[in-house]
This record gives C-alpha cells, structure tokens and sequence, in this order.
C-alpha cells in the first residue's frame, strides 16, 4: 500500500497540491483527470522523479525522502522521455537499471523489445532513439521489473494493435500476483479492467 499525507508541490508558476491525502492499494489503478490537474506531476512524485515541498509519501513502512535509493529500487516511473546519460549506449542503459532491481525478468524485456520492434537498436546511443522509441525502451524495462510500485504515464500511446495485446497481457498477469501496486494515467478508459479508478478533479488538495 502506498499512502500520501499532507502533500504540498509547487511549480515556479503555480501549485499543484496542498494538503493531498492518496492512498494506494496493491492492483491496477486507472488515474484520470483533466488536462493540467497533475496526473504526470503525482507519478512522478510517487517515483522519486521530483520532490515534495512538504508531506510524506510512504509504501510499507519505507518514507521516500528519508531513503531515496531504497524507494528508487522498490518503484519504477516510466514517463516515455527521452533517457538520460546520453553518453551511453540503449543496452548499457538498460543494464545500468537492471543492476538495480534485484530480479528482473530479462525473458520479458526481451519480449517487449521484439514486439515493439525495436530490438535492433541495443548498440545505438540512447541518443539516437526517437521519442517513440524512447517511449518503448522505458516500457519494455518498466514491465521486467519487480518493482512494487510500477507508474506508467499514457502507456497506450503510439503502440501498435500487437505492442498493446501484450502490454495489456503483462499488466494483467501483474495485477493478478496482487503483489504490485500499478498506476497508470490514460485519457481513454483502458480496455483491461483496473481494480481501482482514481479521479484527480475529485480530490481535496488539488489545486
């Protein structure tokens, strides 16, 4: 279970949440919102990606901001950007995360990268993908991981009909284990069914 208390996140332009109060059950929860209310700005926040201004966000007893590593290496945030450390190349890219998660399912990420067909670019710089390949690298890695807490920004987008029956596939095998909590945002309702449904235009702290 991950809870959010007291959550406050301000942009220079403007705030985002104030006195926030989430809670997080193990499953797949759908979260929706309207254009701009802080879908991407929460799951980056639940992925270690930004920090809070102030309030707690908690997964089994572990605090983020208190020990940042070991939450980085119990969530996986899977935004599409373009990755970082340009210098290296997509394979030594992914093998730098995977030495993080103890347990990685390499047969998976292998079967993602053929499906999203982009497998024949491991020795390219990370630097050469487009953003549609970007987008598929941190998916085919987001879904090998163990990670308990799984966050995947518009995951849907851009995929083709065989890329999208299997990433539906793989989120139901891990909604079923019941050991993971996902998040996922998508402006269309998914088409697998999701344990929880979590609108951001309902919630008190939302500015």
């Amino acid at each position: 279970m991950v809870e959010i208390e007291n959550l406050a996140f301000h942009f220079t332009t403007r705030s985002v949440f104030l006195g926030l109060r989430l809670r997080f059950l193990p499953g797949l929860t759908w979260l929706r919102g309207s254009n701009g209310r802080g879908k991407t700005t929460l799951l980056r926040l639940l992925g270690g990606q930004l920090l809070p201004a102030s309030g707690t966000i908690r997964m089994d007893g572990l605090e983020a901001r208190r020990d940042p590593l070991a939450w980085r290496r119990r969530s996986f945030y899977c935004g599409g950007e373009a990755p970082a450390l340009e210098w290296l190349t997509v394979n030594e890219w992914l093998e730098l995360h995977l030495a993080l998660y103890e347990g990685a399912d390499r047969g998976v990420l292998r079967g993602c990268l053929e499906a999203f067909r982009i497998d024949d670019v491991l020795a390219q710089p990370v630097t050469a993908l487009s953003l549609g390949q970007a987008k598929k690298l941190q998916l085919s890695l987001a879904l090998a991981l163990p990670a308990r807490l799984l966050l995947i920004d518009e995951p849907f987008n851009g995929l083709d009909a065989q890329a999208v029956t299997l990433l539906e596939d793989i989120l139901r095998q891990r909604e079923a284990a019941g050991d993971s909590c996902i998040v996922l945002t998508s402006h269309l309702e998914p088409r697998i069914a999701c344990t929880h449904v979590l609108d951001l235009d309902r919630q008190a702290g939302v500015l």
